[in-house]
């Protein structure tokens, strides 16, 4: 009687076996060197296995494992080892695969994570210790961020730790600056520091609500708002109006009819004094 090919399967008996019957089952095939020839006999030295090889191997495998199941408790093949699931109790599912319980472990530490909280994350379970060492800490309370990240200035936030100085306020998507010194502010507080103030208020120069510039004026080396930048004798609006301009007199803002009549004064108080 001839012998099977090689690379074929024996026929099996008219027994149905299974892979858990330890003497009728067929055996799966082995791996084989690939060759257009028969083998003519021994050979010197075991062949190398190559990527095809073993590609081949797994495929009649599969094959295999297909046409022959192993028994009535057969779940699959394993995820992480590739052998078979087989027995109540052996194997558990996660992330839509199958695992024995013993192979179902962190991808970090190695744990055992069958009935234990994981994470998963590109098809690689955690534990949350293991994923908790992966996360970004706050740049602000250096604890890690589990959910929403706010970046900002190279660096990252809770939403709720990414606040002004100044206000206290979470800046989450809200308009913001920062200082020389790194320091984050609201923009309205951030005028409210540095923006120059009115030497006649006293109060900060800085835009209107909802605006992003503002008008300052400068006479005398001192700052002003257009509306406090005023004859100091009359009242009237420098910026505008027929008085416009400013007529200083001995470090006085004045319109130009008021320097005049200070100017008559003096000269008056002047020649009285002679």
């Amino acid at each position: 009687m001839g012998q099977a090919p090689p690379g074929l399967y024996q026929p099996p008996g008219t027994k149905k076996t299974y892979i858990t019957d330890p003497v009728l089952a067929p055996q799966p095939p082995t791996l084989q060197q690939k060759s257009g020839y028969p083998s003519s006999g021994p050979t010197s030295s075991t062949p190398a296995f190559r990527p095809e090889d073993e590609l081949e191997h797994l495929t009649k495998k599969m094959l295999y494992d297909m046409e022959n199941p192993p028994s009535d408790e057969y779940f699959g093949r394993c995820a992480r080892c590739g052998e078979n699931v087989v027995g109540e109790g052996t194997g558990c599912t996660a992330m839509d695969q199958v695992f024995h319980v013993k192979c179902f472990t962190c991808i970090t530490c190695k744990s055992k994570l069958r009935g234990q909280p994981f994470y998963a994350v590109e098809k690689k379970a955690y534990c949350e210790p293991c994923y908790i060492n992966t996360l970004e800490k706050c740049s602000v309370c250096e604890e890690p961020i589990m959910e929403k990240i706010l970046r900002a200035t190279g660096k990252a936030y809770h939403p709720h730790c990414f606040t002004c100085v100044m206000c206290h306020r979470s800046l989450d998507g809200i308009p913001f600056t920062v200082d020389a010194g790194g320091n984050i502010h609201c923009i309205e507080d951030f005028h409210k520091k540095f923006a120059p103030r009115c030497s006649v208020c006293k109060e900060p120069i800085m835009p209107a609500p909802g605006q992003e510039e503002t008008v300052r004026i400068v006479a005398l080396d001192r700052d002003f708002h257009v509306q406090c930048y005023r004859c100091e004798d009359c009242g009237g609006l420098l910026s505008e109006g027929d008085n416009q301009g400013c007529y200083p007199l001995d470090g006085h803002i004045l319109c130009k009819t008021c320097n005049s009549a200070r100017i008559q004064a003096l000269t008056a108080k002047a020649s009285t004094d002679l």
